[in-house]
């Protein structure tokens, strides 16, 4: 009896997770991880995010200016490193949950982070070789670009496998199996958002500012420093962290999925008669097994667990692709929208312009507002409904978002007709750029839903071992997304442009047609959204009780 009574209190005591402590113990639920943990890891974040966006929210201005490139060369090249950044999470999650474990990944990116944005920063102290300054474009040695290129590319890696592993580290804090905590996990994913949201928006005013006004220098050795603080934060809390023993399993989790694969590929020609007559019988009542029904052939070699993780990995796959076009749309924010804000009047009095990227901003602030009031408004409204943890599914946030985005096109397209309407109407009379204000406030709050949404649904249905490639797997989805975008303009560019017509990405805003790319954008968002909400019916969750 004393035994029992025994066993009972460790399990209350302990998680039932199986994370483990910095000793190597169970994690005690009451002296390890949880909200103590987290709120240490939200801040290293937040140092993080101001560091990155420290860089890549003016990346182009560094390439057009003190390094000389062309507009066209510039852009080609943050595309590219843009591009790099979103997929080296793929090759790091896939290190973390093979090899690594996501703790050591942390420290070890963050020391090859920190060393290429000191990097960065020694390369802006090369002196540049110029008699005239005004003849800067030409000024940077090839001294000056090897450094720069090599350390931007270091700061990639680095930013590769410490993004997904943190965010993962950070819902690790949370035992999936109790409810309190379990509810606590869903707000995580909130509030790392928020943080992230100000220190972004910080930095577009901090870093960006210090860099055209003062020096290159010192506008790479701020985001420098902040870094260090994120490691420096993150390492404050060893004692107190839950560690996921899995992530450190002997056994590749890569390795059981293939094989599962390849058993199924091999017994291809078995009849369902000569399956359902192995040990594992089980399997085909198994309710996720009415899914895929090709893998169910494996079960002659393999487990029931090792099946389920198969099948879990691939009904993944249809929400990350009809996903794409929601991650299409959000990368006009960055670029189009800006492009409109410039021909538009951005004056606040005589002589006092507002920069059209500044508009950014309307999107970290909406998102200010909108995640306290979903997590606690109306996610407690909704729990009462639905009882549910997170108050609706994951699935049915992720979609919210994806209409929110369809009304940001529609919102778009309409302000860009009325744009051009006032343009060729009378051109000396501008319409005032506060007019783009609803679509970045509509992108923001989209954001609140998707994007926090597919954080959350990329960490908890993958099986525990591939969290961090789980995580990857929701980063890439913006990485394709902006590619795709680039492509979808290229396109249209070239053949909008045939015959000697004006292309609707003129140079010239007031001729082109940005209009008829957002209604297309809409199109496509929609079919997008109708081809989500036909997967999302059927998709059946790792964990139903939890969502």
């Amino acid at each position: 009896m004393a035994i029992t009574d025994a066993s009972v209190a460790d399990e209350i005591r302990n998680t039932t997770d199986g994370s483990i402590d910095y000793r190597g113990n169970s994690a005690v639920r009451f002296s390890s991880g949880g909200w103590k943990s987290a709120r240490l890891i939200i801040s290293s974040e937040m140092a993080e995010r101001f560091a990155y966006y420290g860089i890549s929210s003016n990346l182009i201005m560094y390439l057009t200016g003190p390094l000389g490139e062309s507009t066209a060369t510039a852009a080609a090249n943050v595309n590219a490193w843009i591009g790099t950044v979103s997929f080296l999470p793929l090759l790091w999650g896939f290190i973390a949950d093979s090899f690594l474990g996501r703790f050591r990944t942390i420290i070890i990116s963050s020391c090859l982070y920190i060393l290429g944005l000191g990097l960065l920063t020694f390369s802006a102290m090369i002196p540049l070789h110029c008699e005239d300054q005004s003849q800067r474009v030409s000024c940077a040695s090839q001294l000056q670009v090897t450094v720069f290129f090599c350390s931007l590319y270091l700061v990639a890696i680095g930013q590769g496998g410490y993004l997904p592993c943190m965010k993962v580290f950070g819902a690790d804090q949370f035992d999936r199996n109790d409810q309190k905590e379990a509810k606590a996990k869903s707000s995580f994913f909130n509030w790392l958002m928020f943080g992230n949201c100000i220190s972004i928006l910080m930095s577009r005013v901090v870093s960006n500012y210090i860099q055209e006004n003062v020096s290159w220098f010192l506008g790479f050795g701020i985001p420098s420093v902040s870094m260090l603080l994120a490691l420096f934060l993150f390492l404050l809390g060893i004692t107190s962290y839950r560690f996921s023993i899995k992530s450190e399993g002997n056994e590749n989790p890569f390795a059981r999925i293939s094989r599962v694969f390849m058993a199924a590929l091999k017994n291809r020609r078995q009849r369902d008669l000569v399956i359902a007559n192995t040990n594992e019988t089980l399997l085909l009542t198994h309710q996720s097994s009415k899914q895929f029904r090709f893998l169910d052939r494996a079960a002659i070699s393999c487990e029931l667990g090792e099946i389920e993780e198969a099948k879990a990995v691939l009904r993944l796959v249809p929400i990350w692709m009809t996903c794409l076009v929601y991650a299409i749309v959000t990368a006009q924010s960055t670029t189009l929208f800006t492009k409109q804000g410039a021909t538009m009047d951005r004056s606040i009095s005589p002589g006092l312009l507002v920069p059209s990227a500044t508009l950014q901003s309307f999107i970290s602030l909406s998102m200010v507002v909108s995640i306290p009031i979903y997590d606690r408004l109306l996610v407690p409204i909704a729990r009462s409904f639905t009882h549910k943890p997170s108050g609706i599914t994951i699935l049915q946030r992720i979609g919210t978002g994806i209409f929110l985005s369809i009304l940001t096109m529609v919102v778009a397209a309409l302000v860009e007709t009325k744009r051009l309407q006032t343009a060729r109407d009378d051109v000396t009379i501008l319409m005032s750029v506060w007019w783009l204000v609803p679509q970045y406030v509509l992108c923001g709050v989209s954001n609140v839903f998707t994007m926090v949404g597919l954080q959350e649904f990329f960490y908890d249905q993958v099986p525990s071992e591939l969290r961090s490639i789980g995580m990857a797997l929701n980063l890439s989805i913006y990485g394709v997304g902006s590619f795709l975008s680039s492509f979808i303009i290229s396109v249209i560019d070239k053949v909008t442009s045939q015959s000697g017509q004006r292309s609707w990405f003129d140079n010239d805003l007031n001729h082109a047609h940005l209009d008829y790319y957002y209604w297309l954008l809409g199109c496509l968002s929609f079919i997008g959204l109708a081809s989500y909400l036909w997967f999302a019916k059927s998709y059946v969750y790792s964990r139903p009780n939890t969502f």
